[in-house]
């Protein structure tokens, strides 16, 4: 048994974990009054091995914020008992509206109640959490920021990263969308360290733009690279396991790719399909069916990472 101390929502302090062995006993009772108990350093365990687990999940988010935490609850549940170190969620999980505005509506900040929920979830069941998407208030209440949150297994917040590049397109065949029109444009490229690696963060239609991801893989060091999503029907069946797999080919980095599903009202349908692919660009990691709600489960293996790098060198 050990205590995890927490640092501040967004801190780039490190998260200390102390046995209690070390001290005695008036020292534990004073401590329990303040800090809550956690199983012991089972992340600083997962650092040291060759190969780690993760989980992407796969969901239908409705308009319903209530019965969204309920279905991430229960994937959280599943990727926990499948022994994964972290599990990444779609863009969007919390909240999918079923008419323009509505997201504005439940924007809030990252110390807000909804927030709150989803750290519970991660120190409740000691593992790590993208959470890719969330509509975090804005600078003014006509604007949100699409942001993608990692949680770390004590429930703090180790790293944001705000969507860069938005989703203003007319698809062939399809709608129009505006991203833009309600959303700040994120202004800089995140990395983070965590038990699987060292994360690159991203959203969605970044994808689409591989100087983001050959930044991330050559001036940040990245290994794992995060990209939630809810890429439409149209685009998706076109373009989604194609610009994927290049993103892992091209980076030499893992790809977990957690997707939006299905209907989530008769105005929208995300086309699915979550992946987690190796650097070789195989995929390792897909649920039965492209629609389903679920997790996929694999194991970073940071000796691939590196015998491809060293096999086929790419240059900066």
């Amino acid at each position: 048994m050990g205590i995890c101390l927490h640092s501040p929502p967004g801190s780039s302090l490190p998260v200390t974990r102390l046995k209690l062995s070390y001290f005695p006993k008036r020292v534990i009772s004073a401590l329990s009054v303040r800090f809550k108990p956690v199983r012991a350093a089972a992340a600083d365990e997962s650092e040291m091995a060759n190969s780690v687990r993760v989980a992407a999940a796969q969901m239908t988010s409705i308009n319903d914020l209530a019965a969204n935490f309920a279905t991430c609850s229960r994937l959280v549940k599943e990727a926990a008992s499948a022994g994964a170190k972290l599990l990444c969620f779609p863009e969007n999980f919390s909240y999918v509206g079923a008419k323009d505005g509505d997201s504005l509506k439940i924007a809030e900040s990252l110390d807000g109640p909804i927030m709150i929920g989803y750290r519970s979830l991660a120190r409740e069941s000691n593992i790590w959490l993208s959470l890719g998407g969330f509509q975090e208030r804005g600078s003014d209440h006509a604007h949100l920021c699409n942001t993608h949150v990692l949680i770390d297994d004590c429930g703090n917040i180790r790293s944001t990263y705000r969507k860069m590049h938005l989703f203003d397109v007319d698809i062939p065949g399809g709608s129009v969308y505006k991203e833009s029109s309600f959303t700040e444009a994120g202004k800089e490229i995140v990395s983070v360290d965590s038990p699987i690696g060292r994360l690159g963060l991203t959203v969605c239609y970044d994808l689409r733009f591989p100087e983001v991801y050959q930044q991330l893989r050559f001036h940040h060091d990245a290994q794992v690279l995060l990209v939630p999503a809810a890429f439409t029907k149209v685009t998706g069946q076109a373009h989604w396991e194609i610009l994927l797999r290049a993103r892992a080919i091209e980076t030499q980095c893992y790809v977990i790719a957690a997707a939006q599903a299905g209907k989530h009202n008769d105005k929208r349908e995300s086309f699915g399909e979550t992946l987690i692919i190796d650097p070789w660009g195989t995929i390792v990691g897909r649920l039965p069916d492209r629609i389903s709600t679920g997790i996929t489960v694999a194991d970073i293996e940071f000796g691939l990472i590196d015998s491809v790098r060293a096999k086929m060198p790419i240059s900066k």
